[in-house]
């Protein structure tokens, strides 16, 4: 398989987002919640203080434009109302705060992520020492504002690329972007080991902040993402720049999971839609994983391990079952850095790539073996094994 995987560029979201304001948000806006006298353990147990948002707070829960209510007046008097109480009833409509539409939810985060996936697209070129020009195939992972054309498109003009360019979007992938993205990346430069290869993965997570939802579900969404866009490049040779080759990816779906965590696009926005059972599902792919590497190396159990693994199982208690079920004679501290990345928000498809930018940045020695692993709703899970260069 080998594919050779350049530091990836990371860019978080430039609005710095404290817990305890969205605390303050939610409290304030739903008094009565029955969750409401828990709210402030249920904020601590997230382990997150801060994180990194392309928008700021208050665009996500500032009120609607209300719409045009001048034809709701024209109907109003067109029934028999007064001109003077159609004006009574339209005063007090526009006095009740309207939800934003969709429109007025996702038009400044697409115009931001397809900004951001840009700066991240030029950071990884420089990274790897290459030019626009030198990218062969660009593949785009971005599903919290849809789009159509798409991140592929946009940033195949605002770069710019090539005419011949292959693009690849890949609007549905979320939490699994990361990975997948570079198993597909090892696929194509497998068949040409002359391309070069552009991934770039651009979240704005928080337009699934809805401050009308009272759910538990949804206060726990408030408080747990992260925006953040990353990009990379693989190619099928090695470069000065490479950090990391890739030598073989894993795929697994669970049947009958595809309702555990979805996206949901409502009049008021995109809504994230979490089951309680969804961890205990996750868990049912990270022990596959387990399996797929010890067949690939059960000739030789005892002395191989992973010295860093990379995950994104969606939350730290996946995290911990992770630890749990890892063999005995494999070292502590595999998840240190995917630790670290949870405490500044869940990136979703683009926490793979911020979690191995920390390990690099860290320092990895020459040889050593790396595991990136993520699942996704569907549930469906992706893993890559390699060597640091």
């Amino acid at each position: 398989m080998a594919a050779y995987l350049c530091a990836p560029a990371v860019i978080h979201g430039e609005h710095s987002v404290e817990t305890r304001e969205i605390v303050e948000e939610v409290r304030a806006r739903h008094p009565h919640a029955p969750w409401a006298p828990r709210i402030d353990g249920i904020a601590a147990s997230t382990g997150i203080e801060s994180r990194g948002w392309m928008l700021p707070l208050e665009a996500a829960v500032a009120p609607g434009g209300g719409g045009d209510l001048g034809t709701a007046r024209e109907a109003l008097v067109r029934d028999g109302f007064t001109e003077q109480d159609a004006d009574r009833v339209i005063a007090a409509l526009k006095a009740v705060p309207a939800s934003q539409t969709v429109q007025e939810r996702t038009a400044p985060a697409w115009e931001a992520v397809q900004a951001y996936g840009e700066r991240a697209a030029r950071g990884a070129l420089q990274i790897a020492g290459l030019d626009v020009a030198d990218v062969d195939c660009l593949i785009t992972s971005n599903s919290t504002t849809p789009a159509l054309p798409g991140l592929d498109v946009a940033l195949a003009n605002r770069l710019p690329l090539r005419g011949d360019t292959m693009l690849l979007p890949a609007t549905q992938w979320a939490c699994v972007a990361g990975t997948r993205s570079l198993a597909l990346a090892a696929d194509l430069v497998a068949a040409d080991p002359d391309r070069v290869v552009l991934v770039v993965i651009s979240e704005a997570l928080s337009t699934t902040y809805q401050p009308a939802d009272d759910t538990l579900e949804s206060l726990i969404v408030r408080l747990l993402f992260a925006d953040t866009a990353v990009a990379a490049v693989v190619t099928g040779r090695p470069r000065p720049e490479s950090v990391l080759r890739l030598d073989a990816a894993w795929h697994h779906t669970l049947p009958g999971t595809r309702d555990l965590h979805r996206l949901e696009t409502r009049a008021d926005g995109t809504h994230f839609v979490m089951d309680r059972r969804g961890p205990r599902a996750v868990q049912e792919t990270v022990t596959a994983m387990w399996e797929w590497l010890r067949v690939r190396y059960e000739d030789d159990p005892s002395s191989w391990h992973p010295d860093v693994l990379l995950a994104h199982p969606g939350g730290t208690r996946v995290l911990e079952y992770m630890e749990q079920t890892m063999p005995d004679e494999w070292p502590s501290g595999l998840l240190e850095y995917s630790r670290d990345s949870y405490t500044s928000g869940n990136r979703g498809g683009a926490a793979v790539f911020d979690i191995l930018r920390r390990a690099h940045d860290a320092g990895q020695k020459a040889g050593s073996r790396a595991v990136l692993y993520a699942a996704a709703p569907g549930l469906t899970a992706t893993a890559l094994e390699g060597e640091w260069l």
